[in-house]
């Protein structure tokens, strides 16, 4: 509902749209035809309705929507228009404006000098006054010489039926198969027709004028946006009279400007400011010329101490950085709002949870407008110190992240496969922590750029290796890049050999059926596998090896085989393999929701496990071997017990080839069959 009703198609009602617009004010927009829908631009507070409506029609609209005020700002000649929206107005109760076009622009006096800058006397045109059509045909019967009718096509016809005048006019219509036809029908010959699109400028007037000869130019008084005032202007600097059919002199009719002026009571109540501001290096001079000018303009100020002191904030402040506090304060007080946040905004900031927040609150009732404004932040800051780029690096934080264990696997994947690695750090240990891990793991001699308590006095810039790292103890905040000259790109596929992995007595899935049962599991980079029946964990390390997201639950109930589990993760350095020792289903209660799961032993439990499985993920991914005839049944009578999507059902049956002696022999490992399926998701 809207309390303001716009009636246009004009150039004035669109410019009367446009300026609610910027005062973000709702309302109602009704136009006539489809171009001028056309010619109105988008905006979520413009309701644009299209099509002609009769008074009682006008009436129902006004009452359905609220109505409070309606401004007419239909075409000038438009009467009947006009008379419906102002009975409906007075039948609804709704305040009624009329927009006046002559009132709108300046006379044609004022923009001669205005335009030169200068007081001189402007050129008057000789100028004519009518009612209506029919009073300036009869003039016109008393005059000689070619007549310019820019009327347009409607009303020809007047001027056409009169023997005086008819053979005088020289028509200026749109170039429009509708009004060619009437000038064809008015016999009108072609001659006499100009058929162009407006606006016309002065030259082009004067040139008309000077081309057919013209002695009288007639127009209808249409005010700046109809182009009355090159017309005029034409006239008088070529020295022929100009007839105007112009509307009654008494007309109540306001301008543009005293429009808007009676809109205002009718605007949307403004709305207070929550800023969300990066504070970037914590200092006034490092903020972005916006967030100085919104943290200047507010009345309520949020951070951090360190924040508060460092930008020197003078205004009634709370050293608050969490929703939960900052939001009753934001209800109790009036006036515009600022929240600091060191660094960026959108770099491992708390803005992003407190935006959802301030969001709900306004979403529940509290009035107010919340915008973010970005900082510098310290990977910005970092490569501009040291003169480097950082688009080709990449991003990882460890402040406040945990421990080694949480993070250390996806950090040294990271810093592996990639030749710039930008890191975030709490402190100096955890800058000791990365020099060990890079000395542990034969990547002593990446070389590190270092940041010091970066914007302080005591900023230093430091280029280290490994042992650099483990040797400094001044406390701070540090930010690096690692710099790793010898990156590989990552494995993108399985396929390590059997010899790659700790064996001992206990079975493990051959590779040709590992490559291949992986492959069947269709897995994303941040899947969460079950692997079940893991005995020597071949298929956790291959799974776990494709990326540092993946996380791989291994389930062995065997102790023997859960210790052949551990060292293998330990000798590949994966940390995002979980191991699980226990029995399947009972082990799996734990566990977090799976996104895939594999099966390579079942202890004859599988359709208790695949139960657990669907109760867990409905949609999970399944893959099964089965070696045996008795786990073949198990996994072939599944398809009826259970609602299961794309089900497959294939046998494996690799040969390798050997030397004995001069003689390259085949030797066949046991046939493996490889069973997949999904489960059928709850919304399918």
């Amino acid at each position: 509902m809207s309390k303001i009703l716009i009636f246009g198609g004009t150039t004035e009602g669109r410019m009367l749209s446009e300026w609610l617009c910027e005062k973000n004010t709702d309302h109602e927009l009704c136009i006539a035809t489809e171009y001028g829908e056309q010619v109105l631009h988008d905006h979520p507070v413009a309701h644009v309705n299209m099509g002609r409506m009769d008074a009682v029609q006008i009436e129902a609209f006004m009452k359905e929507n609220g109505t409070e005020v309606v401004a007419d700002a239909t075409h000038p000649y438009a009467k009947v228009v006009t008379d419906n929206i102002r009975q409906a107005a007075e039948a609804a109760g709704v305040r009624y404006l009329r927009l006046d076009r002559d009132k709108t622009a300046e006379s044609m006096a004022e923009v001669n000098k205005t335009e030169s800058g200068k007081n001189a006397d402007p050129v008057i045109a000789e100028k004519h006054y009518f009612e209506d059509t029919a009073a300036c045909v009869k003039a016109l019967a008393n005059t000689s010489g070619n007549i310019l009718l820019t009327t347009g096509s409607k009303e020809l016809s007047a001027y056409m039926a009169e023997p005086a005048v008819r053979d005088r006019v020289i028509g200026r219509v749109l170039p429009g198969k509708e009004s060619i036809e009437i000038c064809e029908n008015c016999g009108l010959p072609g001659k006499r027709i100009i058929a162009m699109q407006g606006p016309f400028s002065l030259e082009m007037n004067m040139a008309f004028i000077h081309m057919y000869d013209i002695k009288i130019m007639v127009t209808k008084l249409s005010g700046r946006t109809g182009g009355f005032f090159e017309k005029e202007e034409a006239a008088a600097k070529t020295g022929i009279p100009l007839y105007i059919i112009g509307r009654p002199q008494n007309s109540e009719g306001m301008s543009f400007a005293e429009i808007c002026g009676e809109l205002y009571g009718y605007l949307n109540e403004p709305k207070r400011k929550i800023s969300l501001i990066g504070c970037g290096m914590g200092h006034l001079e490092s903020l972005t010329g916006e967030a100085r000018e919104a943290l200047e303009k507010a009345d309520l100020v949020f951070g951090a101490k360190r924040l508060l002191a460092d930008l020197k904030v003078e205004k009634e402040s709370w050293p608050y950085y969490l929703a939960k506090d900052i939001i009753p304060v934001l209800k109790e007080k009036n006036g515009d709002a600022a929240v600091l946040f060191s660094g960026d905004s959108g770099f491992y900031s708390g803005a992003a949870k407190m935006h959802q927040a301030i969001k709900e609150a306004i979403d529940a009732g509290m009035p107010a407008e919340l915008r973010i404004y970005p900082g510098i932040s310290s990977v910005s800051n970092l490569a501009a110190l040291f003169g480097v780029t950082w688009e080709d690096a990449r991003i990882f934080s460890i402040h406040g992240k945990g421990t080694y264990d949480d993070w250390g696997h996806k950090l040294l994947w990271t810093i592996k496969t990639n030749k710039k690695t930008f890191l975030l750090l709490s402190g100096v240990k955890d800058l000791n922590t990365i020099g060990r891990m890079l000395k542990d793991n034969g990547l002593e001699n990446c070389r590190i750029l270092a940041g010091y308590q970066m914007s302080y006095p005591e900023q230093e810039l430091l280029t280290v290796t490994a042992d650099g790292c483990l040797e400094r103890t001044e406390e701070g905040l540090y930010a690096l890049f690692i710099i790793n000259e010898n990156a590989s790109a990552p494995d993108v596929s399985c396929g390590l050999p059997d010899d790659a992995f700790i064996r001992a007595k206990v079975p493990m899935t051959k590779e040709e059926v590992r490559e291949a049962s992986i492959s069947k599991l269709h897995l994303k980079a941040d899947s969460v596998v079950y692997d079940i029946g893991s005995g020597t964990g071949s298929i956790a390390i291959e799974i776990a090896s494709l990326s540092p997201d993946i996380t791989v639950y291994a389930i062995e109930r065997k102790p023997e085989a859960v210790e052949l589990i551990r060292q293998n993760a330990s000798k590949f350095g994966l940390s995002n393999i979980k191991v699980i020792e226990g029995y399947a289903p009972e082990a799996l209660n734990d566990l977090p929701e799976p996104s895939h799961a594999f099966i390579g032993g079942s202890g004859g439990n599988m359709n208790e496990i695949i139960k657990v499985l669907f109760e867990k993920n409905p949609g999970i991914r399944v893959c099964a071997n089965a070696v045996s005839l008795e786990t073949l049944e198990e996994l072939k009578a599944l398809e009826t017990q259970f609602e299961l999507e794309d089900y497959s059902l294939v046998q494996l049956a690799a040969t390798r080839t050997g030397k004995v002696g001069s003689y390259t022999m085949l030797k066949a490992e046991n046939p493996v069959w490889i069973c997949t399926f999904n489960g059928k998701a709850a919304d399918n």
